[in-house]
């Protein structure tokens, strides 16, 4: 299974809303919108990654709120 799809899964099992996509550099953004507890739980889980993946890193930024991300969470292309 994808990193994508699996970031998915994750923030629905927490109730995350916001998005994940591949950047043209390998890396996967995932920005995400919840409470402490939802960003922290869905942070263990991009940490451990998918059956047989291997993450290298998490970071973590403080974005702004964009709405159009704020009721669901999708799957996204790099424009």
């Amino acid at each position: 299974m994808g990193y994508r799809f699996f970031a998915q899964r994750a923030a629905a099992k927490y109730g995350v809303c916001g998005y994940v996509k591949n950047l043209y550099d390998g890396r996967v953004e995932v920005y995400a919108i919840g409470s402490e507890e939802q960003i922290r739980s869905l942070r263990g889980d991009l940490k451990r990654g998918p059956f047989a993946a291997s993450v290298d890193e998490v970071a973590e930024d403080v974005a702004e709120l964009l709405e159009e991300f704020a009721n669901s969470f999708s799957v996204e292309h790099e424009d």
